[in-house]
Formats: C-alpha cells, structure tokens, sequence
C-alpha cells in the first residue's frame, strides 16, 4: 500500500513540460497507489468549471483513468485554483477536500493543508484570502462572463507577482507559532503541506512530544512528491522535468 502527496504543479499552458512530467508521474509512480493526495495550486489559475480548455479535460481525464483503477483522488483547493468546483472533480474522478484536513495515514494522524493559511505574517495577503475562500464572493465571482473572469485572473497574477517581488521572504514562509497552534488544534504530530516552495522535512515540538512537518516542493524545475508506506519512513523525492 502507498500514499501520494503532491501540490504546486501550477499547470499552465506554457509550461507543457509541467504538464508532460505530470503525465509521466501518473503513469509510472501513481499506478498501484491507495491514494493520491493534491494538496492546491494544481493550477496555475482557475476561474470556473466552464472554462474547459484542452489542458483541463486532458488533466480530468488523466486523473479519471487512475481513478478508474481503483486509486483513490483528493484534491485540495490552493490560492490559485480555490474555485475547482464539482463539475471538474466529478470529470476527473476526484474528492474536494476541506483545508484544513486531518486523515488516517496507516495509523498515524495527519493534519494536511495547502500552507497558505499558515503564512499569517503576510497579513496583507490573508485579508485577500479570507475574501477569495467566502463562498459569498465566489458565487459572484462565478456570476460574470468567462472572458471577465480570464481578464481577472490575469490582472491578479500581475498584482500577486509584483507585491511578491517586494515582500521579505520571512513573510512569505509560515510563521512558526502557528505551525504549533494548527498541530495542537487538531491534537496530531504529523503535518503535511505545500504553499511555500520549500521542500523540507521540519522536526520540532508539538502537544509535549516530538512532531513533524513535511513541506511538498513545487514543480517549477523538478519533480516533487511524498509517498508513505505502512511502517516505513516516509521520504521527499525528486527528479528534474524532463527537458
């Protein structure tokens, strides 16, 4: 039995070498697999089920086929593709997870989350995340015509990229002491995320014992995943893309 844990492919159309090395994942790592967890910004952007490009129904179809072999999907939603919706988890054979989310990884408690939310030193950025995850805005988010939601994705990718360039990289990794106060609010040892682009394994101290985090590395210009097996320690992997 194995366990997959990925996140922050930020599938896009420019980048058909993300979207190769993620084919190839699914066809040589993922086959055989209890379970594939995707913990956010699958994509890049996300602005409604409707939008269907070709790289989307490619993607669901993909994940459908390893669905349909018995390998179970979750799919968490990440600050650049919060609005995936049922639709598209219904194509591809997939579960929307909650974020925070707390599963049973052959018997050890698991907290797992996309990260962002664990970046409380960027303040700036999580007053726009609390107004993005309001089921509220995105119905009207929803509400406006395809091609003004594409003229908004991209006018907030711009914004995003320019406040980044400013911002302290401190700020934009977790704040420690809210790493401990996730752990010990869902009594676990054990967390799982990605958000950062730190790929890492962190130990340190949580509900008076030892606890872990395991931060997933994006897939800019490797291949990043975690595959946990009963009773075996649990390792981050990596590979360059193919060129």
């Amino acid at each position: 039995m194995t366990t997959l844990f990925i996140s922050d492919l930020h599938l896009e159309e420019s980048r058909p070498d993300i979207t190769g090395a993620f084919m190839s994942f699914l066809n040589e790592k993922a086959p055989g697999a209890e379970r594939l967890f995707i913990l956010g910004d699958f994509f890049e952007a996300w602005i409604g089920d409707d939008e269907r490009t070709p790289l989307q129904e490619q993607v669901a179809s993909a994940l459908k086929a390893l669905s349909d072999t018995g390998t179970d999907i979750f799919l968490m939603h990440g600050n650049r593709d919060f609005l995936i919706g049922d639709d598209f988890c219904q194509r591809a054979g997939t579960t929307l997870l909650d974020d925070p989310t707390v599963i049973d990884l052959y018997g050890i408690p698991t907290l797992l989350l996309h990260g962002d939310s664990l970046c409380t030193a960027d303040v700036e950025y999580q007053k726009f995340r609390n107004a993005m995850r309001n089921p509220q805005m995105q119905q009207m988010m929803l509400a406006r015509p395809l091609k003004d939601r594409q003229q908004m994705a991209r006018q907030l990718r711009e914004v995003s990229m320019a406040k980044n360039q400013s911002k302290a990289e401190a700020i934009m990794d977790v704040t420690p002491e809210e790493v401990i106060k996730e752990l010990e609010r869902h009594n676990v040892q054990l967390m799982i995320h990605g958000h950062t682009h730190r790929p890492a394994v962190h130990e340190l101290e949580a509900n008076g014992k030892p606890a872990r985090r395991i931060v997933l590395g994006d897939w800019h210009s490797h291949v990043w995943w975690l595959a946990a097996q009963p009773g075996k320690e649990m390792a981050l992997k990596q590979q360059p893309l193919e060129p």
